[in-house]
């Protein structure tokens, strides 16, 4: 049975959002790491596609160096997050094609929006996405 909704904790949820926004002409991205299935460390990354400006790609040495963190601290891998600057928070066909963590959540957030930053996740598998409904939590 799949997981229709997910706790994110405000704080989280917040850095992400302000990485987004100190960024707004490209991409930002990065994964997040949880202890129990509860999501607690963000790991930025950088972002070094030829094109940050509409796609990611997560610098190799700091995607493994973040992995690394995140076994010896005790935690999975929770979700892979970018943003898309001047598209909707809905995943694009290379974001589909280059999805590499079935288990994961995508996390997704918009700054094309009036004022508002929209964040919205996914699992992908197979280039197919399921929306996950995202709740706030304090913890």
């Amino acid at each position: 049975m799949r997981q229709q909704e997910i706790q994110l904790p405000r704080k989280l949820t917040n850095q992400l959002l302000h990485l987004a926004q100190i960024s707004p002409d490209r991409e930002i991205c990065g994964l997040i790491g949880s202890k129990n299935g509860v999501p607690n460390t963000c790991y930025p990354i950088e972002n070094v596609d030829p094109h940050p400006e509409h796609r990611f790609l997560l610098d190799a040495r700091q995607q493994i160096a973040a992995m690394s963190q995140m076994r010896n601290q005790g935690e999975e891998l929770f979700a892979v997050y970018h943003s898309h600057p001047t598209a909707p928070a809905i995943p694009s066909a290379a974001d589909l094609e280059q999805a590499a963590y079935p288990e994961a959540l995508y996390l997704i957030i918009s700054l094309n929006t009036k004022g508002i930053l929209e964040m919205r996740g996914f699992k992908i598998s197979g280039q197919q996405a399921a929306e996950i409904t995202l709740t706030l939590s304090e913890e």
